[in-house]
């Protein structure tokens, strides 16, 4: 009897029953040294501390922006807001070349299989997908943000700050599940660390690239450095950038109607209806305060005008009121703002009709605009027509 020869020998019959290379555990197929954990410890932490960064300071332009009753926003320093803010949007950015290199580094164990080894495990594997997830989310839509590019229907606002609420509670359940590893492995001292300390530099160095070519929309004298800024200083209309323009908002013949008046009403003694030239006979006065915008970007401009507070007490308004500022914008968001006590006591906060020696142009805010310092570049309400008093 002549014995068939096997149609398989051992060793490729081994390899095909074996299961896909999908289903095994992938670390050990990455023998990088720059997939290790040193490496994902150091850029946690430098990711970790721009996202709190990034949390604390987009939390102060929402409580500014919507304060609770019980909480007034001081009027100085006149450049805090603008401070806060250059920092939200700059460790933002810097965020973005970190996290692509913590997600290559770590990418290995987020596809290894089987996902999830038990309930435990599942329940954090479960949370690193909502910080992953979380993460892309806030940087993509805010880099998106920045340069007024809404390609999405949401309302950027809104999603930006709940997400970042996800996100922050993910990370510190993560810092505490990691803190003692990553603790043990900075400490721990490489045998071999010139790879990962040229790799962590480069990425350091790519967020402090892009930290250095757009923090000039925020600090004035690097301006000429910000190649990647979607708003520079110095750039528009009487030298200040336009986010919102007369045209766009539709107030174009209501600003130049020669027949505007600015009236004060509400809870006031007496009720004031005030003319152009009327404003222009008040005492002038002159305050150097930025215009700066949750974007990051900010400029500053010398601004003349009447002292919000010298309007009020001519109509004999309560030095505990409030006013609600409305504009000649029939539709809009940001058409009314709030003025609190600090605020409109404030020498500083104007009723602007000049910018930079010149009458205002009509997109910053013809005939008349709020100017306060220490406050959002939406809540400085342009094309001002009514105060009311509350």
């Amino acid at each position: 009897m002549v014995r068939r020869p096997a149609l398989l020998t051992r060793p490729l019959r081994s390899r095909l029953l074996a299961p896909p290379a999908a289903l095994t555990t992938l670390p050990e197929r990455f023998t990088s040294r720059l997939h290790d954990e040193r490496v994902a410890a150091w850029l946690g932490i430098a990711l970790g501390a721009c996202f709190l960064v990034a949390f604390c300071t987009g939390l102060v332009s929402h409580l500014m922006q919507n304060p609770p009753n019980w909480m007034t926003w001081p009027s100085r320093p006149v450049n805090l807001y603008r401070v806060t803010q250059g920092l939200h949007v700059m460790t933002g950015l810097a965020a973005v070349p970190l996290l692509l290199a913590k997600l290559w580094t770590v990418y290995p164990r987020l596809l290894q299989w089987p996902p999830a080894r038990s309930a435990g495990h599942a329940v954090e594997r479960l949370l690193v997908f909502v910080l992953v997830g979380g993460s892309l989310f806030q940087l993509v839509t805010g880099v998106m943000n920045i340069d007024y590019w809404y390609a999405f229907r949401f309302f950027f606002t809104t999603a930006h700050y709940w997400t970042a609420y996800i996100i922050i509670g993910a990370l510190l359940i993560h810092i505490a599940n990691e803190w003692s590893k990553t603790r043990r492995t900075v400490m721990t001292r490489p045998t071999d660390g010139l790879r990962r300390r040229t790799f962590l530099l480069t990425v350091f160095g790519a967020s402090g690239v892009v930290v250095a070519t757009t923090v000039g929309e925020t600090v004035s004298p690097l301006a000429r450095l910000a190649v990647l800024a979607p708003r520079r200083p110095g750039i528009g209309s009487q030298g200040l950038p336009v986010n919102k323009s007369a045209a766009g908002s539709g107030v174009t013949a209501l600003a130049r109607d020669p027949g505007w008046r600015l009236t004060v009403t509400g809870r006031v003694r007496r009720e004031l209806t005030l003319s152009l030239a009327q404003l222009q006979a008040m005492p002038m006065r002159t305050a150097r305060l930025p215009i700066a915008c949750v974007e990051g970007w900010s400029a500053e401009a010398t601004w003349q005008g009447v002292r919000l507070r010298d309007v009020l007490r001519m109509a004999g308004v309560d030095d505990d009121a409030d006013v609600r500022v409305e504009s000649l914008e029939r539709y809009g968001l940001y058409r009314t703002s709030e003025v609190r006590p600090p605020h409109w006591h404030d020498p500083l906060t104007l009723l602007a009709l000049r910018v930079n020696g010149e009458p205002l142009d009509l997109d910053h805010g013809y005939p008349c605009r709020l100017i306060a310092p220490n406050r959002p570049g939406v809540m400085q309400t342009k094309w001002v027509e009514r105060l009311v008093v509350r």
